[in-house]
């Protein structure tokens, strides 16, 4: 029986390579938004179906999307599903890709970071709560700084499993759906001064 680290990084190999195709990005982050069919998707895309349906037959294989529920159309089932989990990787193997590669998992990653905080806001949900929680600090680091931070980041976000998964046993079989709530980690560098006026071009 493998290790569980073991397991763990054959998961991150897996959403790796699940995210390494432009097309299956766009599928996470529409997915990872709502849930969608491949037709939709391909519709939204201005992409053929049938090249999506490769795509979304490599996403359900390697459990980076999950079908959620079929509907009758037209004499044939049309499939819809969603997102299990935004794009997540181990280290070791995020270190062996190319920074084009990156940056399009960046991209994507936050479209759904964005994505839910918007939609939070216009339908008025963002604010709903009074014990809401939005921060963000500007920090000048050393290495040393940099590796506490990012070491940090790493078990809060083991600690948002651990919540996520207690939560889920209480729900199971409650009275109580629960609500839907999101979490969002993020630590990177960036360039001097202040990126409130929007004057940077996007490279």
């Amino acid at each position: 029986m493998g290790k569980p680290k073991d397991k763990l990084k054959e998961l991150a190999e897996e959403v790796l390579r699940a995210s390494s195709h432009p097309l299956r990005l766009d599928i996470q982050c529409i997915l990872f938004n709502r849930v969608a069919s491949p037709n939709e998707v391909a519709r939204e895309l201005g992409e053929d179906v049938k090249r999506l349906a490769y795509h979304f037959e490599v996403l359900e294989d390697d459990g980076v999307i999950e079908l959620v529920k079929t509907e009758p159309r037209r004499g044939a089932v049309e499939h819809f599903y969603k997102a299990v989990a935004p794009p997540r990787h181990s280290d070791a193997a995020w270190s062996k890709l190319s920074r084009a590669t990156r940056k399009s998992i960046t991209t994507v990653t936050l479209r759904g970071i964005f994505g839910e905080a918007i939609r939070a806001v216009i339908r008025d949900k963002f604010d709903a709560r009074k014990d809401r929680h939005l921060s963000w600090l500007p920090m000048h680091l050393d290495e040393q700084g940099w590796e506490e931070l990012r070491d940090h980041l790493a078990d809060w976000l083991a600690e948002l499993e651990r919540i996520k998964a207690e939560a889920a046993e209480r729900l199971d079989g409650a009275d109580t759906e629960g609500s839907r709530f999101f979490a969002g980690l993020m630590a990177y560098e960036t360039p001097p001064g202040l990126g409130l006026t929007g004057q940077d071009p996007i490279a």
